[in-house]
């Protein structure tokens, strides 16, 4: 069955979702600097300046796409993270749900962290992002001394630099094609994240 062009799933009033759709296609095919709204415009079938009407510029695609990307890695987490007993089973499945969201949206996973763009300038991908890490200092805060939210901090953003680093290597080949390679790669970030969790006390240190 021949797959359905941009131009035709357009209908109009519409553009704007259009657009997101294209986006994710373009960085499918060539990643985050690979497209352009001129490029989406010409996909779809519309002028040059029609993207303009719905977004400032490149950045505030790339700000809403990244939104969408979070929300839906929100979204597949969610029960793995709902169904963990404990607080470090909770970190653990939060970080396996992000390499396996690497695995199976790779375009997605590529606009979680858009840095050509000044994120502060765009409420909604903020938003999001705050969301995200509430989720997390939730069990780290049971990890954490009692009132020490900046060690919790400290402990999401180790337990997020581990689940990055492992999809990193999972995509870049190091344990073989992506598909073959997620059971590895969760496997591992798992052990790495419970390591880290056993030895937050010395990354607590660290910062104090």
């Amino acid at each position: 069955m021949a797959t359905e062009s941009p131009r035709h799933r357009y209908h109009h009033g519409d553009l704007r979702a259009a657009l997101i759709d294209v986006a994710l296609d373009l960085i499918a095919e060539s990643g985050v600097h690979g497209f352009s709204l001129a490029e989406a415009a010409r996909r779809i079938g519309v002028s040059s300046s029609a993207p303009y009407k719905h977004f400032a510029d490149r950045g505030e695609l790339l700000a809403v796409i990244s939104a969408r990307a979070w929300q839906e890695l929100l979204t597949r987490s969610a029960e793995p993270f709902r169904v963990a007993v404990t607080p470090t089973d909770k970190l653990a499945a939060a970080s396996v749900a992000f390499v396996r969201f690497a695995a199976e949206r790779r375009e997605m996973y590529d606009v979680l962290y858009p840095g050509a763009i000044d994120k502060p300038r765009y409420p909604e991908l903020a938003a999001t992002g705050a969301t995200v890490t509430e989720i997390l200092l939730v069990p780290a805060r049971h990890l954490a001394p009692r009132g020490r939210d900046d060690l919790a901090k400290v402990l999401v953003e180790g337990v997020g630099a581990l689940a990055r680093g492992h999809a990193e290597l999972m995509l870049d080949g190091t344990w073989g094609p992506a598909v073959e390679a997620v059971g590895v790669a969760t496997e591992r970030v798992d052990a790495a994240t419970r390591s880290l969790i056993r030895g937050r006390n010395l990354l607590f240190v660290s910062v104090r």
